[in-house]
């Protein structure tokens, strides 16, 4: 069967509609997904310094298309994603962590899941611990476990490992996802081409 990576923050909006589009199309297809959180930050120092730059420096104009851009994808999606949230950028650590330990109790979409509409629809603060226990609850995680799971020292490793394993693939954002494991793309907007190499190898 073919295997999906799915290298992603939950800082990101485009990786919220990538995570949403996703699952769609395995309802559909015949794919298992490997959850791989990261800490996309982390990648910019490493490899991308110019998502700081831009920041620092950003042009109207495309600052301005990309809110289209986002909002014309979002529409297609069916999901209602703001374009920039009240905290922008925010500390994703403890949620990015949060997913690690989701995935260990096979939680990890219905958690992720809030933890995207937390921020990019509902604009909360999910570097707080306070929410964090009321999406874990959510998603039918006990939030006093996720709350000191997160803070286990193996838990922020694997966070780590799982960055620099993306780095030494060649990635340099969020989403990045692999099919059977060399064949790398970034980005929501390249799901189709992700949608065509699995159609291929269904054939």
């Amino acid at each position: 069967m073919t295997r999906i990576e799915f290298f992603f923050d939950c800082s990101s909006p485009w990786t919220y509609l990538a995570f949403h589009n996703l699952l769609s199309m395995r309802a559909e297809l015949a794919f298992e997904i490997e959850w791989r959180p990261i800490l996309v930050g982390g990648i910019f120092n490493t490899v991308n310094p110019s998502v700081y730059r831009a920041r620092e420096q950003p042009v109207p104009a495309k600052d301005a298309y990309q809110a289209k851009d986002l909002a014309d994808w979002a529409h297609a999606a069916g999901l209602a994603i703001r374009w920039k949230p009240s905290i922008f950028p925010v500390n994703s650590a403890r949620a990015m962590r949060g997913c690690l330990v989701a995935d260990e109790r096979g939680l990890l979409a219905p958690f992720a899941r809030a933890v995207f509409e937390a921020y990019w629809r509902d604009d909360r603060d999910i570097a707080q611990p306070d929410i964090l226990a009321q999406l874990a609850q959510a998603a039918d995680l006990d939030p006093d476990v996720l709350l000191a799971a997160i803070e286990r020292p193996e838990i922020k490793q694997r966070l780590r490992d799982n960055g620099d394993e993306l780095v030494r693939r060649g990635g340099f954002g969020s989403p990045t996802l692999f099919v059977n494991g060399d064949d790398m793309y970034f980005g929501n907007d390249r799901l189709p081409l992700v949608r065509a190499a699995i159609t291929r190898r269904l054939a």
